[in-house]
């Protein structure tokens, strides 16, 4: 078992050497073009940028439709209790005063 671990830690540093030494004999050149869908990662950075301004801006938006709806639901709903509690002592008031 030991003898088998030693095998393959040595492979492993055999193969990490020759990839070194045979990268370092052959030298490669390579020409890049920017095209449209190149680009620099500054500019991507820009496009996240302003494609997170625009969903904060729709969630936003949202957000405040969805509290005015509320709101204004609550009020709704204040109004029509307070319309039943009106006509429940206006009743009780009228009749109740015996003076």
């Amino acid at each position: 078992m030991k003898f088998a671990y030693a095998l393959m830690l040595s492979a492993l540093m055999t193969a990490g050497v020759w990839a070194q030494s045979s990268s370092s004999s052959t030298q490669t050149t390579t020409t890049t073009t920017t095209t449209g869908k190149d680009q620099s990662a500054g500019q991507d950075m820009k496009d996240a940028a302003h494609a997170t301004g625009h969903a904060a801006k729709k969630t936003g938006h949202a957000v405040k439709k969805t509290t005015k709806h509320v709101v204004h639901k609550g009020a709704h709903a204040t109004e029509k209790g307070a319309e039943k509690v009106s006509d429940k002592t206006s009743d009780t008031t009228t009749t109740s005063n015996p003076q």
